[in-house]
């Protein structure tokens, strides 16, 4: 899914032209990497939160050449999935498994006998 995705189905769900679901949309990245600037942590609850870690420098190397090059210190973004989120994926992808492989709920006991 793409952000373009996004506002179409924003657009579709509350019944809004285009520039008012880009608008909604664009808020809440705003707002979500505003939050992460000034380190706070967003958490929305049955979805995951969202919060920066913070990498030491280290010494890297260039892939190309070889040549050692530092890498400075930095904060990244981090998300991390609610257990709620993770039920949901894990159980679409159980109900989609189940669906093309019958056989797969068998245990080995079960299907030599």
């Amino acid at each position: 899914m793409t952000k373009a995705d996004l506002v179409v189905d924003v657009m579709r769900l509350g019944d809004l032209t285009r520039t008012d679901a880009e608008t909604i949309i664009e808020t809440i990245f705003d707002s979500v990497v505003g939050a992460l600037r000034s380190g706070d942590k967003i958490e929305i609850r049955g979805f995951g939160s969202f919060r920066t870690r913070q990498r030491n420098p280290r010494i890297g190397r260039n892939p190309k050449t070889g040549a050692r090059v530092e890498v400075p210190a930095k904060r990244v973004p981090y998300f991390k999935p609610s257990k709620d989120l993770r039920d949901l994926v894990n159980n679409a992808l159980d109900a989609k498994e189940a669906g093309s492989h019958p056989a797969a709920d068998q245990t080995d006991g079960e299907a030599a006998t």
